[in-house]
Protein backbone atom coordinates (compact mmCIF):
# COMPACT_ATOMS: atom_id res chain seq x y z
CA UNK A 1 0.00 0.00 0.00
CA UNK A 2 1.44 3.65 -0.63
CA UNK A 3 -0.45 6.68 -0.50
CA UNK A 4 0.83 10.64 -0.95
CA UNK A 5 1.04 12.96 1.31
CA UNK A 6 1.40 16.63 0.29
CA UNK A 7 4.08 15.79 -2.62
CA UNK A 8 5.90 13.00 -0.40
CA UNK A 9 5.10 9.29 -1.58
CA UNK A 10 4.92 6.83 1.62
CA UNK A 11 5.21 2.99 1.48
CA UNK A 12 3.43 0.47 3.83
CA UNK A 13 5.87 -1.68 5.68
CA UNK A 14 5.46 -4.20 8.18
CA UNK A 15 7.66 -5.39 11.07
CA UNK A 16 7.97 -9.22 12.08
CA UNK A 17 6.60 -10.00 15.07
CA UNK A 18 8.00 -13.01 17.30
CA UNK A 19 11.83 -13.16 19.32
CA UNK A 20 13.67 -13.13 16.66
CA UNK A 21 13.02 -9.74 15.25
CA UNK A 22 12.67 -8.01 18.37
CA UNK A 23 15.61 -5.75 18.52
CA UNK A 24 16.17 -5.31 14.86
CA UNK A 25 14.66 -2.29 13.02
CA UNK A 26 16.72 -1.43 10.08
CA UNK A 27 16.52 -4.23 7.70
CA UNK A 28 13.78 -5.62 8.67
CA UNK A 29 10.99 -4.41 8.07
CA UNK A 30 9.02 -6.08 4.66
CA UNK A 31 5.88 -5.32 2.32
CA UNK A 32 3.04 -8.04 4.15
CA UNK A 33 3.32 -11.14 2.19
CA UNK A 34 2.85 -14.93 2.30
CA UNK A 35 3.45 -18.38 0.40
CA UNK A 36 1.29 -19.28 -2.12
CA UNK A 37 0.29 -22.84 -3.08
CA UNK A 38 1.06 -24.28 -6.42
CA UNK A 39 -0.55 -22.82 -9.29
CA UNK A 40 -2.36 -20.48 -6.98
CA UNK A 41 -3.25 -16.82 -8.94
CA UNK A 42 -0.49 -14.85 -6.88
CA UNK A 43 -2.29 -11.50 -7.04
CA UNK A 44 -5.24 -13.41 -5.08
CA UNK A 45 -2.50 -14.41 -2.62
CA UNK A 46 -1.20 -10.93 -1.91
CA UNK A 47 -4.43 -9.54 -1.91
CA UNK A 48 -5.48 -12.66 1.24
CA UNK A 49 -2.43 -11.93 2.80
CA UNK A 50 -2.40 -8.07 3.21
CA UNK A 51 -6.07 -9.06 4.67
CA UNK A 52 -4.72 -11.43 7.05
CA UNK A 53 -1.60 -9.55 8.07
CA UNK A 54 -3.51 -6.38 8.66
CA UNK A 55 -6.76 -7.25 9.37
CA UNK A 56 -7.92 -4.79 6.75
CA UNK A 57 -9.46 -5.55 2.86
CA UNK A 58 -7.25 -3.95 0.54
CA UNK A 59 -9.16 -2.21 -2.51
CA UNK A 60 -8.09 -0.48 -5.66
CA UNK A 61 -6.15 -0.27 -9.03
CA UNK A 62 -3.46 -2.67 -8.48
CA UNK A 63 -0.10 -2.09 -10.21
CA UNK A 64 2.20 -4.73 -10.65
CA UNK A 65 5.93 -4.86 -9.37
CA UNK A 66 7.12 -8.21 -10.65
CA UNK A 67 9.03 -10.80 -8.37
CA UNK A 68 12.61 -10.73 -6.72
CA UNK A 69 14.96 -13.33 -4.96
CA UNK A 70 15.52 -12.77 -0.84
CA UNK A 71 19.06 -13.37 0.20
CA UNK A 72 17.23 -16.85 1.70
CA UNK A 73 16.34 -18.37 -1.77
CA UNK A 74 12.64 -17.02 -1.33
CA UNK A 75 10.76 -15.51 -4.38
CA UNK A 76 8.41 -12.43 -3.73
CA UNK A 77 6.10 -11.06 -5.44
CA UNK A 78 4.38 -7.96 -5.54
CA UNK A 79 1.75 -5.44 -6.44
CA UNK A 80 0.77 -2.06 -5.18
CA UNK A 81 -2.67 0.10 -4.53
CA UNK A 82 -3.00 3.17 -3.35
CA UNK A 83 -4.84 3.68 0.20
CA UNK A 84 -4.52 4.59 3.44
CA UNK A 85 -4.69 2.70 7.03
CA UNK A 86 -8.66 3.81 8.44
CA UNK A 87 -8.29 6.64 11.07
CA UNK A 88 -9.07 3.69 13.70
CA UNK A 89 -6.47 1.43 12.50
CA UNK A 90 -5.52 -1.56 14.94
CA UNK A 91 -3.40 -4.17 13.97
CA UNK A 92 -4.84 -7.40 13.91
CA UNK A 93 -2.21 -9.44 12.52
CA UNK A 94 -2.68 -13.03 12.28
CA UNK A 95 0.23 -15.31 14.83
CA UNK A 96 2.52 -18.53 14.89
CA UNK A 97 3.31 -20.92 17.39
CA UNK A 98 7.20 -21.89 18.22
CA UNK A 99 8.85 -22.96 20.70
CA UNK A 100 10.37 -20.85 23.12
CA UNK A 101 12.51 -20.27 24.56
CA UNK A 102 14.49 -22.67 22.39
CA UNK A 103 15.05 -26.02 23.74
CA UNK A 104 12.95 -25.18 26.51
CA UNK A 105 10.07 -27.50 25.48
CA UNK A 106 7.48 -24.75 26.00
CA UNK A 107 5.32 -23.68 22.82
CA UNK A 108 4.88 -19.64 22.28
CA UNK A 109 2.42 -17.66 20.23
CA UNK A 110 3.54 -14.24 18.66
CA UNK A 111 2.48 -12.45 15.84
CA UNK A 112 3.42 -13.02 12.41
CA UNK A 113 3.50 -8.55 12.55
CA UNK A 114 3.47 -6.31 15.57
CA UNK A 115 3.93 -2.72 13.36
CA UNK A 116 2.74 -1.53 10.57
CA UNK A 117 4.16 2.00 9.67
CA UNK A 118 4.14 4.83 6.39
CA UNK A 119 7.60 5.42 5.58
CA UNK A 120 8.85 7.87 3.03
CA UNK A 121 11.63 7.27 0.46
CA UNK A 122 15.27 6.86 1.87
CA UNK A 123 13.59 5.91 5.14
CA UNK A 124 11.54 3.10 3.73
CA UNK A 125 14.75 1.97 1.95
CA UNK A 126 16.72 1.73 5.16
CA UNK A 127 13.80 -0.43 7.02
CA UNK A 128 13.25 -2.44 4.28
CA UNK A 129 14.70 -5.84 3.45
CA UNK A 130 17.25 -4.60 1.30
CA UNK A 131 16.33 -7.43 -1.22
CA UNK A 132 12.91 -5.62 -1.49
CA UNK A 133 14.34 -2.32 -2.61
CA UNK A 134 13.83 -2.94 -6.17
CA UNK A 135 10.05 -2.93 -5.55
CA UNK A 136 10.25 0.48 -4.62
CA UNK A 137 11.81 1.97 -7.55
CA UNK A 138 9.82 0.06 -9.73
CA UNK A 139 6.22 1.80 -7.98
CA UNK A 140 8.36 5.04 -8.47
CA UNK A 141 8.66 4.30 -12.01
CA UNK A 142 4.95 3.06 -12.52
CA UNK A 143 3.69 5.63 -10.70
CA UNK A 144 6.18 8.40 -13.12
CA UNK A 145 4.71 6.72 -16.55
CA UNK A 146 0.85 6.97 -15.01
CA UNK A 147 1.74 10.51 -14.16
CA UNK A 148 3.15 11.19 -18.02
CA UNK A 149 -0.23 9.91 -19.75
Amino acid sequence: MFRRKSVALEVLLVHPGGPFFARKDEGAWTIPKGEPVPGEDLLARAQIEFEEELGIRPSGKWIELGSIKQKGGKTVHAWAFEGDLPEAFELKSNSFEIEWPPRSGKLKQFPEIDRAEFFRGEVALRKMNPAQAPFLDRLLAALHRTEEK
